[in-house]
């Protein structure tokens, strides 16, 4: 069957991870701007997508015992590319994955500060499965995708697994450290070039005493670290910074008892999020992951975007509900502009493909063969986007995926093209570019594909015919060029 209207697949590729059929039809038979609707007010759909692991009709996962994601981190993993394909609030988590890459934070370092088991508790753990009530970072995440990015600004500052990753328990009015203070200027709000090393130092001064502290018995399930300003481990000083902090445009954050020094991070944190330089680098962020990484953003779109941001006081939803109803997003030469990341590939792949009998475990070592291993981003920058992820080893790996998830498929595959196509070797080629939308393959390529239908014997479409060479067709399709772009 057609796979329906071009500008639903867009929006799903975008604002999701692709669909597969029934997902498609489900939003097809919507108009465009309930489609959207439905993704960005996903809070009306209950969040039970958990409760289908290890269920049958939906992808594997494999694990050692009982699936651990709270403090195995292979577990987790599995958990969100789970997750990924399977929700029925995909906007959630593709934000999920865009924090994730903007506040990235490491598991690696982590697991040597903390322990595995523990430092894969403050990146993902749920509170409702935690003895201890934790709620990890990815939750974090979670809970804000769609929200306030000052709210979530705010609490990233306090995050256990951020605290620990930037240095922030060893932050004190007698050592300042830098690392959160220069990221929170640098990275997570105004950007380089919009502050000076002076603000750094001051900003480390602002977040003094913003530490962690273990409570509970140790060696119990219930005992866990969690956030504490330490009044005593703070510089009560005036900080003085570059940009304006408060409304009135003073730019400086006043001395203060040490008893309300915790109003200095707040304050900071405020200023960050309503800064003009903040909202605009934030647009450009979103365009670039939602619109176009090939096409540079028009300036009036960016200041359009960035005007809801700040009218909306720094609410995300307003901004991503225009974004999607844009001309800048549903225009055709925006379709298939960005380049997709590893993750989005492996779990598009799976959701057009199919998934009976294979398992999300086997997409772990490919995709670190991708460069693209979740909740190990590489530095605290996170990943390398846009033609960086390919290289000879990364596009290779790819093909190597393709190739393992269509061997597993190839008797869905074949069972769905023979009960469809018209029996011709064009029409089993088309039916697969449906099943499968990749940019526009030129003559040449498609010159290609039907040369393998036909290649090796005559075509006579049988079921066995169709059995062997539909799962080459999708793997031939899936790791081309072409499909690497969403």
């Amino acid at each position: 069957m057609a796979r329906g209207e071009r500008i639903i697949e867009h929006l799903l590729r975008r604002a999701g991870f692709g669909a597969g059929e029934h997902e498609l039809e489900f939003f097809s038979s919507m108009p465009y701007g309930a489609a959207v609707d439905w993704l960005v007010d996903y809070e009306r759909i209950e969040d039970r997508v958990d409760d289908f692991i290890g269920q049958p009709g939906f992808v594997s996962v494999v694990a050692r015992r009982a699936l651990e994601p709270r403090t195995v981190i292979n577990d987790a993993r599995q958990r969100w590319l789970f997750r990924m394909i399977h929700t029925e609030r995909p906007l959630q988590e593709k934000m999920a994955l865009f924090w994730h890459n903007h506040f990235a934070t490491g598991y690696a370092r982590l697991a040597g500060l903390l322990g595995g088991a523990e430092a894969t508790r403050y990146l993902n753990a749920k509170p409702s499965e935690d003895p201890g009530q934790v709620l990890g970072q990815l939750e974090l995440f979670r809970k804000y995708a769609t929200g306030n990015f000052r709210d979530l600004l705010l609490e990233i500052s306090k995050d256990i697994a951020m605290n620990w990753w930037l240095d922030g328990r060893l932050n004190t009015r007698v050592r300042p450290q830098e690392n959160f203070g220069r990221e929170i200027l640098e990275l997570f709000s105004l950007g380089v070039g919009h502050h000076t090393e002076s603000d750094v130092y001051a900003a480390a001064r602002v977040f003094t005493g913003w530490q962690s502290r273990f409570v509970g018995a140790r060696g119990t399930l219930e005992a866990h670290y969690e956030f504490v300003y330490n009044s005593g481990n703070h510089e009560t000083a005036a900080k003085e910074f570059s940009f304006p902090i408060y409304p009135d445009g003073g730019r400086v954050i006043p001395a203060r008892a040490a008893a309300s020094g915790i109003e200095d991070g707040i304050d900071l944190v405020n200023a960050l999020a309503r800064h003009p330089q903040t909202a605009r680098r934030l647009m450009r962020k979103l365009h670039g992951y939602f619109v176009s990484e090939i096409h540079e953003p028009e300036p009036d779109f960016i200041e359009r975007l960035a005007t809801i941001y700040l009218e909306n006081n720094f609410e995300m939803k307003p901004v991503l509900r225009e974004l999607f109803n844009s001309g800048e997003f549903q225009d055709p030469s925006r379709h298939f502009a960005r380049y997709s990341w590893p993750v989005e590939f492996v779990v598009r792949a799976i959701k057009e493909v199919g998934w009976d009998g294979f398992s999300v475990a086997d997409a772990l070592t490919p995709l670190v063969n991708m460069n693209q291993q979740l909740f190990e981003p590489p530095d605290v920058a996170g990943w390398d986007l846009g033609r960086n992820w390919f290289s000879s080893g990364t596009m290779l790996a790819r093909m190597n995926f393709a190739a393992t998830l269509t061997r597993n498929q190839r008797f869905n595959l074949a069972n769905v093209v023979y009960g469809s196509h018209t029996g011709t070797p064009q029409a089993m080629v088309f039916h697969m570019l449906d099943r499968l939308p990749a940019a526009r393959f030129d003559e040449p390529a498609l010159r290609e594909l039907l040369d393998y239908t036909v290649r090796g014997q005559n075509w006579n479409g049988s079921q066995a015919q169709v059995l062997v060479k539909a799962a080459g067709l999708a793997h031939l399709i899936l790791g081309s060029g072409e499909y690497q772009f969403v």
